[in-house]
Formats: structure tokens, sequence, C-alpha cells
């Protein structure tokens, strides 16, 4: 592993501590690990996350979510391990490498007026998926996607969808792993506001559509059955009057809806049908699925913080995602799609959880089991356990190892040959802080609660990161 002098940065808690950048790039084998238990030899693919890794001293206020895309990635093949990190050679980090500096500010500062094609810095850094044998990192603001090898993580340049793709796409874009399909929707300021696509296995565009919406929106995530996908119109909005100054200030709008617009997965936009929920918003879905005429969706939705007389406050839903104070609990919407009934409600209202993950295989399908990392949002947000759902009941198993650790998102890892939902494993990095170390663990989901059955320590720091995924081995 080569070591890189590390560049001097301005104080900052999100420049500090578990969120400090590393200032290089690494390859390191299980050799130079030290492996508590044993690497389950049913274990095969490579566990990928994205997140924000600065390579040059900012320019202004530094925000978490600003940081260049840096990819972690452990490869599991027969008892064996290897753990990699790279940077996503983005447009705009190639620029500001052969400039030797930054040449964008963050999110708290102004754009740049010279850039209105990229004002703010696109990073890639939100999310990471497998498609078509290659890894596609993405941007939450809704950014060019960016192809990765998945076993040597070098950088392959834009996804062009075949030279066919004429929007930006959101960070939770999806695979089908089923179809192969990469299902993907765009948002932006400039009407029809949102768009819908659908690539094949070969990268080729098979359907690409607007959607229409009453203005530009704030969408995080969608759902995505066998049949259709689940776009999201939700009442927190841009507050348009600070926006004209170039602020950005956020509006919960509590007399609006929440909107979920169904859509036949290779329908054209005008055929979407809307159905009206409580105000509410969501950030990362989970699953939904049909089941006859009822559809039913899972997920993390905001939980407002209560007013005086114990009720939910929605205005402080704006507080809540604009001061990283993350509060969610587990949630189910359901439609009728003969009828139009709904339902809605919690499926757990004790854990503060959010960044779900699942086995990807059974994505639209009756789903029974999802994974949540447990949140604290003060003096910032960390995980500090891990909590398996069942989503038919909304029981819960919880694991920690104590309050000196801290976790990732957490993908499931089926295992080779599993025959039952859970047959596998969740994979995660954990700082150690007890020990100032980073490690991998590797839990039975059979036997949550009772914890890793292998731990690897990592002879480097692997800082604080964003979403994962788990990249089949026989997908690659």
């Amino acid at each position: 592993m080569t070591r890189a002098a590390k560049p001097v940065y301005p104080a900052n808690k999100y420049l500090e501590g578990v969120y400090a950048p590393v200032p290089d790039e690494a390859v390191i084998g299980l050799e130079e690990m030290t492996v508590e238990g044993e690497v389950p030899a049913d274990l095969d693919g490579i566990y990928v996350r994205n997140g924000p890794n600065i390579r040059h001293a900012p320019l202004g206020n530094y925000h978490r979510y600003d940081g260049d895309a840096m990819l972690h990635a452990v490869q599991f093949n027969d008892g064996r391990a290897t753990y990699r990190r790279k940077w996503v050679e983005t447009e705009a980090l190639m620029e500001e490498t052969a400039a030797g500096r930054a040449l964008w500010g963050g999110m708290l500062d102004p754009r740049r007026a010279d850039r209105p094609d990229m004002p703010l810095k696109d990073t890639a850094n939100t999310d990471v998926v497998l498609h078509g044998g290659k890894l596609v990192t993405m941007w939450y603001m809704a950014g060019d996607p960016y192809l990765v090898d998945p076993v040597s993580l070098e950088s392959l340049g834009k996804a062009d969808f075949n030279g066919k793709r004429t929007t930006k796409i959101s960070a939770h874009s999806k695979t089908d792993e089923n179809t192969g399909e990469f299902v993907f929707f765009a948002y932006g300021r400039q009407a029809p506001y949102m768009h819908h696509g659908v690539l094949d296995g070969e990268g080729d565009l098979t359907a690409f559509t607007p959607v229409e919406l009453p203005g530009p929106r704030l969408p995080h995530d969608m759902w995505m059955t066998h049949k259709h996908t689940i776009l999201h119109d939700l009442p927190l909005i841009y507050d348009e009057a600070a926006y004209a100054q170039g602020r950005v200030k956020l509006r919960f709008e509590a007399d609006w809806p929440t909107r979920f617009g169904v859509l036949a997965r290779h329908s054209a936009g005008t055929d979407i049908r809307w159905v009206e929920f409580q105000p509410c918003y969501i950030l990362h879905t989970i699953n939904a699925w049909e089941d006859g005429d009822w559809l039913h969706m899972t997920g993390c939705r905001i939980h407002p913080f209560e007013d005086a007389q114990g009720k939910p406050d929605l205005q402080s839903i704006v507080t809540i995602m604009g001061r990283h104070k993350l509060r969610a609990r587990l949630y189910k919407w359901s439609v009728n799609l003969a009828t139009g009934a709904t339902k809605e409600g919690p499926l757990d209202d004790r854990w503060n959880a959010e960044f779900p993950t699942w086995k990807n295989a059974a994505m639209g399908d009756r789903m029974r089991y999802a994974y949540c990392a447990h949140i604290e949002y003060e003096p910032v947000i960390t995980f500090p356990g891990l909590i398996k759902y069942d989503l038919e009941t909304g029981a819960s198993e919880y694991f920690s190892e104590g309050s000196g650790y801290t976790y990732s998102e957490a993908p499931f890892a089926p295992a080779t040959g599993g025959t039952s939902e859970d047959d596998g494993y969740v994979v995660c990095f954990v700082r150690n802080a007890d020990r100032e170390q980073s490690e991998v663990h590797i839990i039975d989901a059979r036997n949550f609660a009772d914890g890793p059955v292998c731990k690897l320590i990592l002879p480097c720091r692997v800082p604080e990161g964003f979403h994962a995924t788990w990249a089949r081995g026989d997908l690659i």
C-alpha cells in the first residue's frame, strides 16, 4: 500500500475523526489483515461502499456531502478476501487533479457562474450498484453516472447508455437482478421535472419517458416491482425565494399530500397513476410488490419531532433533513389498484433506522427481511448498531459490539447455493474507536443477534461513507 501525503484541511467536524479523508488509494491482501474467525467459503462476490473522500483542500465551507467519490471494496472468494479503495475519476475530479487544487466550492458555497453545465460539483459519491457486470456510481442531486470495473475499481468513464442518455440520473436508480435491467429516474428544475427510463442488460435504452410534476421536487428514491416503478412527489421542496437569491433552503408543505406515481415499467409517462397518502418525506425505500389488486410498499419514513401537545410537527422535517437530525421509522403503504383504496401505518415505532438493505434478487417479491442501520444524530450522525427486520411482523433483532463501535450500510450477501431468503451474510465496514481500527464484520444473517462469524482487521482506516451494494460473483 502506497502512502500519500495528507493535505492540510481546515477545522471541520466532517474532515476530522471518523470522517477524515484518506489521502491514498490502496490494495490489501488477506495476509496483511488480522483475521478473527474464518472467512466463509460460501461467500462469493464483492462488498462495495461509496462515499465522500475529498482529494483537495476545500475552497470554502466543507459539507459532508461534498467529498469526491471513493469506492471501498472487499472481494471474497474461496475463503479469501482482498480490500481495495480507489477514487472514481469523475470529470470534475480530473479537472481539479490537472489544476492541482479545488475548482468548485461545496453545497454551502456560491455556485460556479462560469460553469452552467455544472454549477455544483457532481461527485458521483452517493450510491453504487452493479449492472451489466460493471459498477455504476451515482450522485444524490441527480448527476452523471460513472462506470467502474468491480474487481480493480478502475474508472471506465461516464455511462452514456450506448449514446442515448440525455438526462442526469438519480442516485437511487436500481438493478433488477432477475431481468438484468437497470431502472432509473431523473429529476431537475426544468419542466417536466422528472424522467423515467430502463436499460437492458447490454446497456441499451429500452424505455424513456417524461413524467410531469407540478413543479421542482426533491425525490430521493423510488420503488420497483416486477411490473411497475413507483415514483415520488413529496411535499418537501426548495424555498424558491431563497433559491432565487442563490441560497439553499427547504420548505415542507404540510397541506400537500404525499403522492406515489405508479407506472408500468415500459409505459409512457402519460400513463402514470398518482395515489395520495398522508404528507411525509422518505429518504430510502425497501421493497414493493403486487399481491392480487394490492400494491404494497415498505420503507423508512421520516419521523417528525413532536410539538408541545405531543403531536407530530411536520415542519420539523425541514430541520431533520436540513440539519442532519435524521429520524426515521419502518413504515408500510398499500393501495388497491382496482378500487383505489389505500392504507398506511408503521411496521415498527421503536428504532430510529435507515440505510436499508435486502436480498437484491428478492426485490419485487413479497420480501420478508431487511437490514437497517440504527441511527444516532447527536453530536453528528453515527450508526451504533444494525437491525434485522421481519417485514411481515415488524419484529426485529439488534446487534452492536458496544458503545465504541460504529457501522456502515450493511448489504446482504447470499450464500452460494443458499435456499432461504436470509441464507447468507450481512457484510459491513465497522469502526472500532476503542482500538482506533477499521474492521470488516461478516454476520450470519440467520443468526443475526449472535454477531460476526468473522472479523477482518484492516491495517488502514476506512472513513465514514454512504451507500453500499453486494455484487454477486456470478454477475461480475
